[in-house]
């Protein structure tokens, strides 16, 4: 768009502002936000709207009552009554009335003169909002119109306002714009007593919101059965100001784009101060709201690519600036200059559904503030039906897929692929980006890139759906029962490398089969133990699988050890045996453990994600009963697992599977938690003593304020780990970090009993091998302002350079360093088969470990003349 009629465009909306009395804001924001849940899906074919549902109801506890809602784009026309000619070239309004008494009104004045109405109609809700328990207030009724402008009405706004250079579609997009701004002063922005509000407008889009919970949405307006290939939702968790309407409910919409976001701005003044520079002003007087607004302008307004909108959101800095080509440089200085001051500031993550009707093209984009202060999940599952995910958290993906899965057996319950975002980064610029376009053939299929146009890169091997797994097993297969019981006698890592060896040749049905008859061998006593450590281990190594997948391998496992767990005896049963099955229903009967039982398992299945009544409570009066084994599965973000426990519990031991929930760990002080998968945030805080394994990754602030304890993690943790955390933890990542590791450590020296980091940088490629990565840690602010302890860094080729440091120092890795860390990489390969001697190979050639590994140690050791500095840094 050229300057002049730019200068056209932002007249124009200077005159409405005018002709309105809409006025400059001068007062903050109603509410401030707390930790928000956000989640969002798009699939290659349409969903209904009740997967959306479970993961909203998933992280319940992320919001407070005071507001939700979900968006949707890309409908089924015979659904909505309408044909496929006018989904594509009508536009969507949906208006929220909290007085039905002014509908006629309304439509005499905005809709009626000005717009060419094809339907409208209401949509249907039940009979009485009250018998859901989780809305808080009445929602609103709302009206759904499918209508354009008249060319009459068109022309005359065109001529008004000397916009002839825009094309018919952006004239149309402007219009619905000014009008509806208009109808939002009107009927709710200047009213102290609010009547109606435009939803969401734009083509083949949908946002509705109540004062309540997300989850309810879907039930009040009746659309479960609702499809769509894009699904965002929000629960709502104001700290300050009464909500009694769902106007500031998200997400808030733009011309066809939809957002959502959990955070808080604190510069939410000079954000609207740069807006109304533009005379746009809000009306909703939320921080999430001047998202969309800001977001729209870079968009619709200025016309920029996205990439472009996404540096001017969160800018790249520091030494990740410095890492880009100098094009880029070049470009991302311009854009910064010119929108610095409008850049988001504060902890922010958003979730934007969009559609682009010129392109064909549905995205879904989830974007972090650049030192990413929020939580953050992505996930892509490949196959015949490709779903992306975004959310606050891993277990809503987790129920999205399983939802999904339930329903269409194309679609496996495990993705191909999860990760995080870098905010502000030279290496994926911490945004992700699902696009849905049609094919050849007229199917859609997706694509995944990043800030860049960098696509993510998934694992090999044949996608497959449920039918592979209904057929009947090979005849080799047969004949296992014998040698699988024979391994099984000699123990579960005996009967685990037996048919890990097996794997690579075997069908998916062929693998099923063996992983059925462990669980039927794990009937006799004498070897339940060894059938769950051999399916334990099947879930958790990496290995070779041939042309299978691994994510249905590990799904074939998830669900064999399920099934295990869930035929244990029951607790109150007469059977004998080590292992006790308890679940919900059951958790009035617990009692303490009777001779010969030494292990509770706990079915997770309905216990809420905190409070009195959750399982983590139940671990703990277990405890106290005289428990000391425990297996929780099932678990579906519960929270807190292994709190509460006190001091003094050595030989306490509690493995956790499927989707374990935030703060697991905190306060650990002498037991063994085993996590079979990814954990979330704020895991292991104040850590005392006692150990930590992580078959997976794990989330933000890990370990924050450990004091102490042994903590081995198989994959990556996110952003700051280990911030201030002091005494003597000693931790071995064998993945990556994203930001701050280790800032303001202060673990004293690794010499006399200090703690440390093992930063390993590895990851694993589709045999199981470790691969290193490109770069063991491509953040910044490694050890920073740290002041005892030390990291020992895999870094051969010495990528992580001065710039990363803020207040440590190199230092060459001596005899004695290796001394201190090699009992715990020795370790590190018992728990999860990273042999020591892999990690010291670089290029095929075994190194010494002072040529492989590279301590990070506080500046003032480097002050006082401490020998083996670095002499190259």
């Amino acid at each position: 768009m050229n300057n002049e009629l730019l200068d056209k465009l932002i007249a124009s909306r200077q005159r409405l502002n005018e002709s309105i009395n809409l006025p400059f804001p001068t007062s903050y924001k109603g509410e401030e936000e707390g930790g928000c849940g956000v989640v969002g899906f798009c699939a290659t074919e349409p969903v209904a709207a009740r997967h959306i549902h479970e993961p909203s109801k998933q992280m319940h506890n992320r919001g407070n009552g005071k507001g939700g809602g979900i968006a949707a784009l890309g409908f089924v026309p015979g659904q909505l009554g309408v044909t496929q000619d006018v989904l594509d070239n009508y536009y969507m309004v949906h208006i929220a009335f909290l007085d039905t008494g002014i509908v006629r009104e309304m439509e005499e004045k905005y809709i009626t003169p000005y717009f060419e109405v094809v339907k409208s109609d209401q949509l249907e809700t039940i009979a009485d909002w009250k018998s859901i328990p989780i809305l808080e207030a009445k929602p609103p009724d709302v009206r759904r119109y499918f209508l354009r402008p008249k060319s009459d009405a068109l022309d005359s706004f065109v001529a008004k306002n000397n916009l002839s250079e825009l094309t018919r579609a952006e004239a149309e997009g402007e219009f619905l714009n000014q009008q509806s701004i208009r109808l939002n002063q009107e009927y709710y922005a200047s009213l102290g007593e609010k009547k109606a509000f435009v939803m969401s407008y734009g083509k083949n889009i949908m946002i509705l919101k109540v004062v309540g919970y997300a989850e309810a949405i879907t039930d009040y307006y009746k659309i479960n059965d609702l499809k769509a290939y894009v699904w965002i939702a929000h629960q709502r968790f104001p700290t300050k100001g009464r909500v009694w309407h769902p106007g500031g409910a998200h997400p808030f919409g733009a011309l066809n784009t939809a957002l959502v976001h959990n955070g808080d701005f604190a510069n939410y003044y000079s954000v609207c101060e740069y807006l109304a520079q533009r005379h746009i002003y809000p009306q909703f007087l939320t921080d999430t709201e001047v998202s969309v607004l800001l977001f729209d302008l870079l968009d619709r307004t200025y016309g920029y690519p996205l990439e472009y909108i996404i540096e001017a959101l969160a800018p790249t800095s520091e030494l990740d600036f410095d890492r880009l080509p100098r094009d880029k440089q070049s470009l991302y200085r311009a854009i910064q200059a010119t929108h610095i001051h409008a850049s988001p500031d504060g902890p922010w993550f958003f979730i934007i559904a969009r559609n682009l009707p010129e392109k064909k093209r549905f995205q879904l984009i989830g974007i972090t503030d650049t030192a990413m202060l929020r939580p953050q999940v992505f996930a892509f599952a490949d196959g015949e039906v490709q779903v992306g995910l975004i959310a606050s958290e891993k277990q809503a993906i987790d129920a999205t897929l399983l939802s999904m899965a339930k329903e269409d057996g194309r679609i496996c319950p495990v993705a191909d692929r999860y990760w995080n975002a870098r905010g502000g980064s030279h290496t994926d610029g911490g945004s992700f980006i699902f696009s849905l376009e049609k094919d050849r053939t007229g199917k859609y299929r997706m694509s995944c890139t990043d800030k860049f146009g960098v696509p993510v890169r998934l694992p090999s091997g044949q996608e497959t759906g449920a039918s592979s797994l209904n057929v009947s097993p090979s005849p080799v297969i047969k004949d296992i029962d014998v040698n699988l019981r024979r391994s099984l006698e000699a123990g579960g890592q005996a009967a685990y490398e037996y048919l890990r060896e097996k794997v690579p040749a075997w069908s998916l049905a062929d693998f099923r089969a063996a992983c059925e008859s462990v669980v039927s061998f794990a009937e006799e006593p004498a070897l339940t133990a060894a059938a769950i450590e051999t399916l334990t281990l099947l879930n958790d190594r990496r290995y070779a699988t041939g042309d299978k997948k691994r994510k249905h391998i590990v799904y074939i496992v998830r669900e064999a050890l399920r099934q295990l767990f869930g035929s244990l005896p029951a607790l109150d049963g007469t059977a004998s045996g080590a292992y006790r099955l308890i679940n919900y229903a059951a958790r009035q009967d617990l009692r303490a453990p009777l001779a010969g039982e030494t292990t509770l398992v706990i079915d997770t299945r309905g216990f809420p994600a905190e409070g009195i009544d959750c399982d983590a409570a139940l671990v703990m009066d277990a405890y106290f009963k005289g428990w000391r084994h425990f297996i929780s599965f099932n678990c579906a973000g519960q929270r807190f697992a292994g709190c509460g426990l006190g001091p003094e519990t050595e030989g306490v031991t509690i493995d956790v599977y499927d989707s374990a929930g935030d703060y697991l760990g905190s306060g650990l002080d002498g037991l063994t938690i085993t996590v079979h998968g990814n954990t979330q945030d704020q895991v292991g805080q104040i850590i005392k003593t006692g150990k930590l394994v992580i078959h997976g990754d794990t989330g933000q602030t890990f370990l924050y304020g450990a004091k102490g304890g042994a903590v081995y993690v198989l994959g990556n943790a996110a952003g700051r780990p280990l911030i201030n955390s002091v005494g003597r933890p000693r931790v071995v990542i064998n993945g990556t970090c994203l930001d701050f590791l280790a800032e303001s450590f202060m673990a004293g020296d690794v010499f006399s009993g200090g703690g440390f980091v093992i930063l390993n940088g590895i990851a694993f490629d589709d045999a199981g091998n470790v691969a290193p990565l490109k770069e063991p840690y491509a953040g910044s602010n490694i050890f920073s302002l740290a002041s005892g302890g030390a990291i020992y860094i895999r870094d051969p080729h010495k990528t992580v350079v001065g710039q990363q440091l803020n207040g440590g120092h190199f230092f060459k890795v001596t005899d004695a360093d290796w001394e201190v860390i090699l009992p715990y990489l020795q370790e590190n390969e018992r728990l999860f088969g990273i042999k020591v001697n892999d990690l010291l190979t670089v290029n095929g050639e075994l190194r010494q470990p002072s040529e492989v590994y590279r301590k990070v140690a506080p500046v003032k050791l480097a002050a006082l003349g401490v020998a083996g500095e670095e002499s190259d840094e």
